[in-house]
Order: structure tokens, then sequence, then C-alpha cells
């Protein structure tokens, strides 16, 4: 606890907003996209899916494969406490809503679906086909329902580890034969032309899994692409992981958020990081 205090200060103390923002494009980011206050009409997908979780009183077996919850002390939890507890807020789930729109993003991944507020977050913009990973048998039926019921189908869901699913989306990896949600092994080879416009990084709060899967994914990224790290100040391990990405010399601009580390290649930008409230 005194950690988290501790870094959201010094977050404070670093951080700015759309004032003095010498870059067009982080400033446009800002304006336009973190701080509209307009109405989205998938504002209102995302709220009903997220209330229709939070009144859910299941008990479900979660299997954690990550660093673990601070907040349940068993396996065995309520839906409803779930999406409250560990799923993402409502704020957060319409800003990566708003930037889905705003970034024109058509393939997105997402490591880490929870119970799914933030897939039905980036697939409320119809235009964007998601795969979302979640390793967890229990979550991922609850999910297979939501997503059912709130008719989006564009989301495709992969219930396996995520160095699993991996192996299958990175071109540079060997085609290992494990087991996929369905129980049987890959028969398809890497996609060796697989590029993703968003990559959302919320299921292993580990700094070497978090380093790992960065690396493994960089190769799908291409110059336009968003990766979005979740927690980055969730341990002084997680903090020297975002300080290895942004050091990353395919990084140009990288955005502190507190809660979200985004990362751009824009190889027309000039290499610069930003820490900005939202």
């Amino acid at each position: 606890m005194l950690f988290q205090l501790t870094s959201y200060l010094k977050f404070l103390l670093k951080s700015q907003n759309q004032h003095g923002l010498h870059s067009p494009f982080v400033y446009d980011l800002v304006t336009k996209c973190f701080y509209d206050k307009s109405y989205h009409g998938g504002y209102e997908l995302i709220k009903d899916y997220r209330n229709d979780l939070l009144r859910n009183k299941n008990l479900i077996e979660v299997t954690d494969f990550g660093a673990g919850s601070r907040v349940f002390k068993s396996n065995r939890r309520p839906v409803f406490s779930i999406a409250k507890n560990a799923g993402i807020t409502l704020h957060r789930a319409k800003l990566i809503h708003r930037l889905t729109k705003y970034l024109n993003i058509n393939k997105a991944l997402e490591l880490g679906t929870s119970l799914g507020i933030a897939s039905s977050a980036i697939a409320a913009n119809k235009k964007t086909s998601l795969i979302t990973i979640e390793g967890c048998p229990e979550t991922s039926k609850v999910v297979r329902k939501q997503i059912k019921k709130y008719d989006l189908n564009n989301i495709q869901l992969m219930n396996t580890r995520f160095e699993t699913a991996i192996s299958q989306l990175s071109p540079y990896l060997k085609n290992k034969q494990e087991t996929t949600d369905n129980g049987q092994p890959p028969n398809s080879q890497p996609r060796t032309d697989q590029k993703f416009d968003l990559i959302y990084f919320d299921g292993n709060h580990q700094k070497q899994a978090t380093l790992n899967y960065f690396k493994k994914l960089l190769p799908t990224a291409h110059n336009d692409s968003v990766f979005i790290f979740d927690d980055i100040h969730w341990s002084p391990e997680m903090e020297e992981a975002w300080e290895e990405i942004k050091a990353n010399p395919k990084v140009q601009v990288t955005i502190d958020t507190y809660q979200w580390g985004l990362v751009f290649f824009r190889k027309e930008q000039q290499k610069q990081d930003f820490t900005i409230r939202v």
C-alpha cells in the first residue's frame, strides 16, 4: 500500500495535462480522445455489459496464472465481486473505447479477458475485430455467455495459456503442440503476416512475463500500432519492466497515465516519454 501511495505521488509531481505538449500527435490524442467529454454510442453497451456482471451473484472457481489478487483471499469468488474489484473501471472502459475509435483500430489483441469488460469496450466499436485470451476456464464460460447475450460477434475468445496463444500469433515462434480450449493441438502454423493495431496487456502483472510477452509480440506491431500495458505501477518490478519497454529502440512515444502505459512505434516521431493525467 505504501509503495502505491509513493508511486502515485511521484506520478502526480511529474504529470501534466494538455498544456505544454509539444508533440502534435500527443496533443491531439490528449485533447480529442483522452479529454473527450462527448457522448459515444458504445457507452450504453459497455454500461449494460458491466452492470449485468455486477448483478451476477454466481460463484466461480478462478484459476490465476499471474501475480495473484490483492483483494481476494480465495479462488472461489462471486462474479459481481470480480467485476467490481478486478474488472476495468467504467471510466477506463470508456477511455479504451474512445482510443479504439480515435486510432481507427481494426485488429486488436487482449491478453487477459477476465470478465470481458474491456473486451466489450473495444468491441463496442463494431469495426474492430478482437482476439482476447483468458486462461481461466470458469471465467471464460461467463464471458462466452456475455458475448452471445450482447451480440459481440467481433470477439474471438481463446481459453488457453498466453504462451500457447502467442506461439500461434507471433511470426517468429515455433508452433508448439499444446492444447487449445477445445482440447486439440493447434494445427496451423504461426501467422507470419499477423499484425495488430492494438494490443492490451492485462493478464500477468509480473516483470519477466510482461517483458516476455512484449518481446514476443513486438513483431506483430506496425508503425501505427499501440500497445497498452495495465498496472505499470503495480510493483517496483512492474515499474522496472515499464522502464525497459520505454527504452526499447523500436519504441518512439510512450504515455504514462499511471494505471496504463501506452506505447507507440511511429518512426516519424521524435523519441519522447510523457506522463499525463487522465
